[in-house]
Parts: C-alpha cells; structure tokens; sequence
C-alpha cells in the first residue's frame, strides 16, 4: 500500500462536509481500535492537515469513526517497544501533530461523539473549538497506568482551571459532557441525534466571517496568550491595524455606516 492509500485508509476526509461549502472533515478510521493513536494514525492525520493547511478550506472538523472518538495512545504499540529513543520519538510526533492544529490558519472543530480519552482527550482540548453529543465522555486516564498525562496537561491547563486540569489529570476520572462544557474543555453539548447539525451551524457561522479575519484572529489569539500583557497589546494593536487595512475590513465597516449588509468576495 503507498503513503497516500495508507493515508486514505487511516483517514477519511470530506469536502464541503455537512452541506457547507468550505468545510473539510477529517475522520479517524480505526473504529476497532477506538480510533487509538497508532504512529500510522499520527503520521496520516498530519499528512492530512498539513496539506489542508496549504489550502482555501475555511474550517475543518475532525472525528472519529465507531463508537468513540480518540481513545489516546494505543498501548499494545507502545509497550512492544520500550525504549526511551522510541518513546521520545513517539511523543515528538504527537506534539508536532497538536502545534500543526494551533498553526493552521483555519479553525478546527472537534465534533465528539463518543469517549475521549488521553491522548484523544488532548485531541479534543487542543482543537479551537469543540462540539459534543451528550453521551461523550472525557478523562486523561494514563495515571491510573502509573502514567501521567503528562502532554494532555499542556491544554488542559490551557483551556480549564488549574484546579479542574490537574483534578482530571491526577484522579484520571471520567468527566461528562455537561461537566466538560462548564469546565471549558468544550464549547457546546447537544443530543446525539443533533450533533452534526450542531457542528454544521457553527461551521457556517465562522464560514460567513471574512477568511483574513478569521486567519489573523486565531493567529492572534494563541500567539498573545504565551505573551505579558504589554507585548501582547503591541501585538493585538498591530494585528488590528493591519486588519483594518484588508478591503473586507473597509467594505464591513462602511456597510456599518451605510447600514447594510457587507458585500464581503467569498
């Protein structure tokens, strides 16, 4: 089998995915292993939004296939090869594959359906946004392996309270998708039956927004976040300036003033 087939099996990805042109879904397709992260799996996922990345896709979702949506690291693969150069390499690619979704220009969706766990639970708190069904559950399990989590915690920190990461993290409880939302690992909860209308309509939404908005915002966002807050000012200021020079900036401004609706080029 070629990189490319290999990748088409591992990953299977849609285009104008839930009847939104300008949306890309990217699936995980290894439901008989929870969609577990294989370095196969890691490798085609980051093939896949590598190359998106270089296109004019406006959002991207990413899912599993089967019952859960990213049970972590798959393990079997992991202890066949215990040596600290393997794991090392291992978990090098993992974080590669998370920085490559905080860098892209477009924002990513994680649309959760069932369990996610470890590695798939840092999946998820990675993604800019997230939509789950009320069935999906989370936890970052490893310690109850005697493993820390220790690479989910870079996001949790980041998008829970320290008390609320590091209780999931040394406890490896599950959480639910009520208690995710009011925690701020995820942005919306709906029934099972109305995920993907969920995630279409907040897809469209970011989709009716100008692209170089969108770009730069998110840009923005992450870059000021690891900043002081005289830095991060400088740079927001440069940001919007420079914004404010783009011709859809100019054109919804003055559609403001004319009250009307922009006429934004799609």
């Amino acid at each position: 089998m070629n990189a490319e087939n290999r990748v088409a099996s591992l990953v299977e990805i849609a285009h104008d995915a839930y009847g939104v042109p300008g949306v890309v879904s990217v699936t995980m397709n290894r439901p008989e292993a929870f969609n577990a992260l294989s370095e196969a799996l890691l490798d085609a996922l980051q093939t896949a939004l590598a190359d998106l990345a270089q296109t004019s896709t406006r959002v991207i979702v990413i899912g599993g296939a089967g019952r859960a949506f990213c049970a972590g690291h798959d393990l079997k693969e992991m202890r066949a090869e215990p040596s600290l150069a393997y794991y090392q390499s291992l978990f090098a690619r993992c974080t590669k594959l998370m920085l490559t979704i905080q860098r892209m220009p477009q924002p990513v969706i994680a649309r959760v359906h069932g369990i996610a766990t470890a590695a798939g639970c840092q999946l998820a708190a990675m993604c800019d946004l997230a939509v789950a069904a009320d069935t999906a559950r989370f936890a970052v399990s490893g310690v109850n392996l005697g493993l820390f989590c220790a690479t989910p915690s870079v996001p949790l920190s980041r998008n829970l309270s320290r008390k609320a990461a590091l209780e999931m993290l040394l406890t490896g409880d599950f959480i639910d998708a009520v208690g995710a939302k009011r925690e701020g690992l995820i942005n919306r909860v709906v029934p099972m039956d109305a995920l993907d209308a969920e995630v279409a309509k907040l897809a469209a939404s970011i989709c009716a927004k100008p692209v170089e908005a969108v770009s730069a915002g998110k840009g923005l966002f992450y870059r000021q976040l690891e900043m002081g807050i005289e830095a991060a000012y400088q740079l927001a200021g440069q940001t919007m300036a420079c914004n404010m020079m783009d011709e859809s900036a100019l054109e919804g401004v003055q559609a403001f003033i004319d009250k009307r609706p922009p006429g934004w080029k799609r």
